[in-house]
């Protein structure tokens, strides 16, 4: 439900709602590899990918930020976007910046509080290297801005394995990148449905419902025949290669298309939801993440 008036927030709170804590769900898919690997249980891989998790909850903090400061003047006349911490004036501009330069600083610092792990440390420079240039200039160029909200996925996912140095298939790159691929024009598909061309952002402008479709049914096709390549290996590069128990994981392919058709249903109804949405409020697709994720750690451990 949209605001219709300021809501109170004390200095702290107006902070902490323009960093965004609700975006963090997106920082779990650090869990990925390795509980794919089938070694989160081991107690130094807990640690690395807690750091990671936290270290990644810093730096986008610090891009949404970043963006809020840049779109100050665009967010004061949006609708919405003009409660904005930052662009209501609850949030000043100078905590801001200092917030956000302090919040970058212990995003790459929290690693190197426990270990060296230069992998993530590239991994978290490049993610905040591309976030820069999607908040400067690539969020307004079509298709491609599709690709550097998608590369936050993959490199969330990557993160994961390169804090603890574990290896991954191309199987995994694969599903990883066209599942990011598919989250992202899934969302620009419900806002197009639901805003219609240019209320939110621009460059919804430059995509017609008809597109975003196609490109919905590519990046779909594509993951769900990844996954269930993955899920059925059993050589050095699938998910089953380092598994006793095949069937979970093999059963894991129902509620992963089950979600995919969800998914793809609510972008292109009436009442379209983005991804994020539908996982953090629809009561199916949270029982079909649980149903993936049980099946998964009953056929890695056990």
């Amino acid at each position: 439900m949209a605001h219709t008036e300021l809501p109170h927030r004390s200095a702290l709170m107006a902070l902490v709602s323009a960093m965004r804590p609700r975006q963090w769900i997106k920082n779990g898919l650090i869990v990925i590899a390795p509980a794919a690997a089938g070694v989160l249980t081991h107690a130094d891989i807990i640690r690395h990918t807690v750091a990671a998790f936290l270290s990644f909850c810093c730096v986008s903090s610090a891009m949404y930020l970043f963006n809020d400061l840049r779109d100050v003047e665009a967010d004061r006349q949006h609708p919405t976007k003009k409660f904005r911490a930052i662009a209501s004036g609850q949030l000043p501009f100078g905590v801001a910046k200092g917030a956000a330069a302090l919040l970058l600083a212990v995003g790459f610092a929290i690693p190197f509080a426990l270990w060296h792990p230069q992998q993530l440390f590239l991994v978290l420079g490049l993610y905040v290297v591309i976030q820069v240039n999607y908040i400067v200039w690539l969020k307004n160029v079509v298709i491609i801005e599709l690709a550097s909200v998608a590369s936050g996925f993959i490199l969330r996912a990557y993160a994961g394995a390169a804090a603890s140095h574990i290896f991954v298939s191309t199987w995994f790159l694969v599903v990883i990148s066209f599942g990011a691929l598919f989250l992202v024009v899934g969302k620009r598909s419900s806002e197009l449905e639901t805003h219609g061309a240019g209320a939110t952002r621009k460059v919804l402008a430059q995509y017609t419902p008809e597109f975003l479709h196609s490109a919905l049914t590519l990046s779909a096709t594509v993951v769900v025949t990844a996954y269930c390549l993955w899920a059925f290996d059993t050589s050095s590069t699938g998910l089953s290669s380092i598994h006793h128990e095949l069937v979970p994981i093999r059963l894991s392919v129902v509620p992963v298309v089950l979600a995919v058709l969800f998914i793809i249903r609510s972008s292109e109804s009436t009442d379209a939801e983005s991804p994020e949405d539908l996982l953090l409020h629809n009561r199916i697709v949270q029982v079909l993440f649980l149903l993936w994720a049980f099946a998964v750690a009953l056929g890695t451990y056990t």
